[in-house]
Formats: structure tokens, sequence, C-alpha cells
């Protein structure tokens, strides 16, 4: 892990939101020398930050703006329990995101977006593997790569077109098992599927052990964290942030970072910045983990579930639901997550102790995160939108976000994720 310039002046930076990356930039950051802060409406790593599924996945380079998005979109409309689904709203934001995102869903976008998103994805994963070397960052690590699972032969053929995609244009191929072999592969999975690909490079972790473990370390080294504290508004200096306005009292600082997640937008109006993100609504339930559960953590995208074994548990998590800022967590979306995922496992899954949660993942149209200078703001630096991706992207997104505050050389090309791109 290359580290960034060390700060000779003492500078000090504010970071508004404490998920994985706001604690990412402090983890940069303060590495390089400054006094870091992070501010968080709500209690550290929470939201996406916390039940995700953890998995660190490289070979996630398609975005979401894929040709087959718009006939999904569409069909969800009449179907509520559709895994992706969008309930049209009329909101001029709302609308505005959804047609620049299905104008990128097309062959050529899907692959320009992919080729951006590559780079900031190996990246992540080179500074996760010495990141997690350190003892003191216990978070169940497992390098064992993700196995995508299809239950049908047309689901394998499907399938066999995008690995193609993934191993001819960006070098990232899977081992492909056949049907008959699954069984030997992951006594788990059930007989009788068609086959799998296992995306070798790719790890996983558990989310809440990770952010517990890093927050414990950067607290020692002296970042501040203050929970319970809004921001609500700024004074202005000639092209500067003088000072933000909290809940809990005025603070000041030479940098400030914007990593919200899904609530960036509404923040960056404090800015008079429009980003256009919207909140991905997705579910996961966590329960004991069954006799004779898998071994490796697993994506079925026929039935569109993800599978993760942890040391103490298992959990299941799907759903890519457009409905706005929703809390509610329905018992039919839990019980559809179990039953997507019965085809595939040989056990029973426990009913009892279960924990249930939903948060909205950061949705860009063009499925980049947005990583930048604010314009018209010599003090500001946005890291927000990791739609899918935020667990994944955090140590690079960090990386980069300490690399522009400091003027250094990125270590990647930051213009792709520049937040003037959609302006």
């Amino acid at each position: 892990m290359a580290p960034v310039s060390r700060n000779s002046r003492n500078e000090t930076a504010v970071i508004i939101g404490g998920g994985v990356i706001g604690i990412a930039c402090a983890h940069y950051l303060n590495e390089a020398g400054y006094q870091v802060t992070i501010i968080e409406k709500g209690a550290m790593a929470g939201a996406c930050s916390e039940g995700n599924c953890g998995f660190i996945c490289p070979s996630h380079i398609l975005p979401l703006a894929t040709p087959d998005a718009i006939r999904n979109a569409a069909f969800s409309l009449f179907n509520p329990s559709a895994p992706f689904r969008v309930k049209f709203r009329f909101n001029s934001a709302f609308l505005s995101w959804m047609w620049q995102f299905l104008r990128r869903c097309n062959s050529r976008k899907m692959i320009e977006s992919a080729e951006y998103l590559k780079p900031i994805l190996d990246s992540s994963f080179a500074e996760y593997q010495t990141l997690l070397d350190d003892p003191d960052m216990a978070c169940q690590w497992q390098s064992s790569g993700l196995l995508y699972v299809l239950e049908s032969a047309s689901g394998m053929r499907s399938f066999a077109k995008t690995d193609a995609v993934l191993a001819d244009q960006f070098g990232v191929g899977a081992r492909r098992i056949e049907g008959v072999d699954l069984a030997e592969y992951d006594p788990a999975l059930r007989n009788g599927l068609a086959g799998a690909f296992h995306y070798l490079g790719d790890g996983h972790l558990r989310p809440d052990q990770l952010n517990r473990a890093w927050i414990e370390r950067l607290s020692s080294h002296g970042v501040k964290f203050v929970e319970n504290c809004s921001f609500q508004s700024l004074d202005a200096d000639r092209g500067a942030v003088a000072r933000l306005h909290t809940s809990k009292g005025p603070i000041k600082a030479d940098h400030y970072i914007l990593a919200a997640g899904a609530l960036s937008a509404e923040l960056a109006s404090h800015f008079c910045t429009n980003l256009p993100i919207e909140p991905g609504k997705g579910y996961s339930v966590t329960m004991a983990q069954p006799d004779g559960g898998p071994k490796y953590p697993m994506l079925m995208p026929e039935h569109h579930i993800g599978v993760t074994p942890f040391e103490d548990g298992l959990r299941l998590g799907s759903m890519m639901e457009f409905v706005g800022f929703d809390r509610s967590i329905p018992d039919a979306r839990l019980q559809q997550l179990r039953n997507s995922a019965k085809p595939y496992l040989r056990s029973s899954l426990p009913v009892r102790n279960q924990a249930a949660w939903c948060g909205w993942r950061p949705m860009t149209p063009d499925s980049l995160p947005i990583i930048g200078r604010a314009k018209g703001w010599n003090n500001v630096v946005f890291a927000t939108g990791h739609n899918m991706l935020g667990m994944t992207l955090a140590p690079a997104t960090g990386k980069l976000v300490a690399e522009l505050i400091g003027g250094m050389t990125p270590h990647i090309d930051p213009q792709p994720f520049a937040p003037t791109r959609f302006h």
C-alpha cells in the first residue's frame, strides 16, 4: 500500500458521513498527516456499510445500466415483487436520473463505464490485501473468490456470454464448473443445478467487523468520530467553506469531504451542486449458519440473490428498489430472499433469530462513483455515489481523496469520476 505524501502543514479535514467511504477517507488522510474528524447523523458505519453482503469483487465490472435493464425496469412497474423494481414518481430529480440511466442502457455505454471501473476496482482490491494483513483488522476476510451459480441451462448460456465479455474485454475470466461437478465443489449446493462460474480473484468479509476494527484503529491514531451530529448549513468565504454548522455546534477545518452515501444529493445542495444520486433500496437477512451451509460466497443471477457465509452466520441479500427513502422492511421481501435461495441450497434455512436489514445504495445513472473537487469550492471534495460497490471501492476512494487534497499525482485517473461530468 503506497502511502500518499505527508501533510507538513498540520492541516485539518472534516468528513461528512461515517460510512465505509468516510472511514476510508479518514484512513488515508490520517496516514498523510491530516487531523481528521468524521461527523455522522446517526451511528458510525450504519446504513449500507453494515448490512451488505461483504463482497469485495473486482470482477463486478459491468454497470447496472445494461441493455436488459430497460426491459427489467418496464416490467417492474407492474410487479411489486420484482427484484429490480422501479416505482414511478412525479419527481423532477428522479425523472431526470431515470432518463440519464435509460439512455446509457446500451452495449457501448456499458463497456465504457466498465473500462472506467476496472482500474479503481483493481486498486481497491490491492489496497485491501495490504490493509487486511494487519491482525488488528480482523473481519473474517477470505479471498476464496465469488461463485455465480445458475439453475438452468439457459441461465448458463446467458451468463457464459457475460463471462466472455469480462474475459475478452477486461481479462477477468472465471473457472467454469458444470452441474455434475457442483456438489463436489461446494457440497451445500443441490443436485440438478446447471453449473457455475467461479471468479477466483474476489473476496469477502464481514462488513460490521471491518468497520468496527477500522474505527478502533483510526481512533487510536487520533481520528475523531462524532455521532448523532447532523450537518445543517455552512459559511462561505471567497470560494471556500469557512465552517460547518451542525446539530452539535460549528466545526471548522481546512478541507471538507462529503461522503454521505445516498443522502449526499440532498446535502450537496448546500454546496450549490446537483448530484444525480438516487437511493437504491436493498435488503438482507442474517441468520445462524445452517448445518451443511455453503463454503463459498455466491450470487444466483437468475433469482437475484446473494449468499455470504460468515464464521458466525449466513447472510442473504438482494433487491434493487427505486422507491425513494422508504425505511419499511416488508415480511414478503424477507420471505422472497429465503425463497430465492431455496432452489440452490440443500440445507433448510433457520427461521428464528434472524436479523433483517434494509439500506439505500447511492446510485448514479452511469454506475460510476463521484470522486473529485466540488465545482466553485477550493476546499471541498465529494466522495459518494458508489452504487452497489461501496464496500469494494472504499480503499481506492480514500486514497484518491487524500491524493487530490494533497495535490499529488493520483494513482488512477480521477477524471471519469469527476462531479462535473453531469453538467
